[in-house]
């Protein structure tokens, strides 16, 4: 009965990383390392503006969200819900179980840092603005849209939709979108 599921933790935003090694040194120290074998924050790079000069920076793709491998039994959960930065672990109600991720979600992130690192860096945006796309990925997969804006340095587009009638504008990465 007892394995290693991925679970999802809400930490203060901006501190993943401390919290990260909060949660390392701890189950170390307390010799828990079969029950948490893992602790990840899915980064993504961006590239930014420094003095003039494109520099490749990693951020957290989720920010306020670190994804544990874990064996929740007897402790570790209270463990690791005591350490500094975390909130607590996702679940479906307020202070419920922690709420195990399903396998495909886990490939998806873990598949989307590999994805993410390995084109990352000089990549041009091959759309134009008011270029008509197709939204291929996310909640508005299916719909159509107009490229209004392209935000160079986070690679992304921002695409105005029409939903119930009105245009709405949203970012998207351009892996989400394709040419009509």
């Amino acid at each position: 009965m007892n394995e290693l599921k991925w679970y999802v933790l809400k930490a203060v935003s901006g501190q993943e990383n401390k919290v990260k090694s909060y949660i390392e040194n701890e189950i170390h120290r307390l010799g828990m390392e079969q029950y948490v074998t893992q602790v990840v924050i899915p980064m993504e790079k961006v590239i930014v503006l420094r003095n003039g000069k494109k520099v490749p920076k990693e951020k957290p793709y989720y920010p306020g969200y670190l994804m544990v491998e874990a064996n929740l039994i007897g402790e570790v959960p209270h463990v690791i819900k005591n350490i500094p930065g975390v909130i607590s672990f996702l679940s479906l109600t307020k202070g419920g179980d922690p709420v195990p991720m399903r396998k495909s979600e886990v490939n998806r992130m873990l598949g989307k840092m590999d994805e993410l690192s390995e084109f990352a860096t000089e990549m041009e945006i091959p759309y134009s603005v008011g270029e008509s796309v197709k939204v291929t990925d996310g909640p508005f997969n299916g719909f159509n849209g107009t490229i209004e804006k392209i935000l160079e340095d986070k690679k992304k587009i921002e695409v105005s939709v029409m939903i119930f009638g009105r245009k709405t504008p949203m970012e998207l990465s351009f892996m989400q979108v394709e040419k009509i």
